[in-house]
């Protein structure tokens, strides 16, 4: 009987309507090296694809919908790169070099019974006075401890979704050519 209620509580909050993906946070370490390059004001235009209904934009955790505000993961990596760039005070709706991104690959499971698995696949193309400068795919991943029990692995998973778009957007940040694509 002991366990009824903990398992009761379980397929209740798994069965409940949509998880919300929490708010993304800069990675301050990762924006103070960025800091260190010159480069240029940028413009962010619409990640793709936009529409809930997508693919990429459809993740579930222990079956209940896992999604940020508006539906779009595509939409939740554009506005965590706009907030670093406006952090940076790099972003400027003006400027001729312009980022644009498609989310090509979001895959978060923890449907296991330890350990969950994240992983982004993202191009992003980089634009100067239409000219293009950059094309190139970046990859991030993450593992992390859950439980079989959905009311400790539901929040987990929500807590490393934010993470896993650090590490996408870190990837990007210390890429080389990306930098090179920013530079005045």
């Amino acid at each position: 009987m002991r366990w009824v209620v903990p398992a009761l509580a379980a397929g209740l909050l798994a069965g409940c309507g949509t998880f919300p993906v929490p708010g993304y946070s800069p990675d301050y370490p990762s924006l103070d090296r960025l800091k260190t390059q010159s480069l240029s004001p940028v413009d962010v235009t619409a990640f793709e694809p936009r529409d809930a209904s997508a693919p990429v934009n459809q993740l579930t955790l222990r079956g209940a919908p896992f999604a940020p505000a508006g539906g779009s993961f595509a939409s939740y990596i554009e506005a965590a790169l706009r907030s670093d760039l406006t952090e940076l005070r790099r972003l400027d709706p003006r400027s001729d070099t312009r980022i644009a991104g498609e989310l090509l690959l979001n895959r978060f499971d923890i449907s296991g019974f330890s350990t969950g698995e994240g992983e982004l696949r993202l191009r992003l193309r980089v634009t100067r006075a239409g000219q293009l400068t950059l094309d190139k795919t970046y990859q991030a991943n993450t593992t992390f401890p859950i439980h079989l029990a959905a009311n400790v692995a539901v929040p987990r998973a929500q807590a490393e979704y934010p993470r896993l778009v650090q590490r996408l957007l870190q990837n990007i940040y210390t890429d080389p050519a990306f930098q090179a694509a920013l530079k005045p």
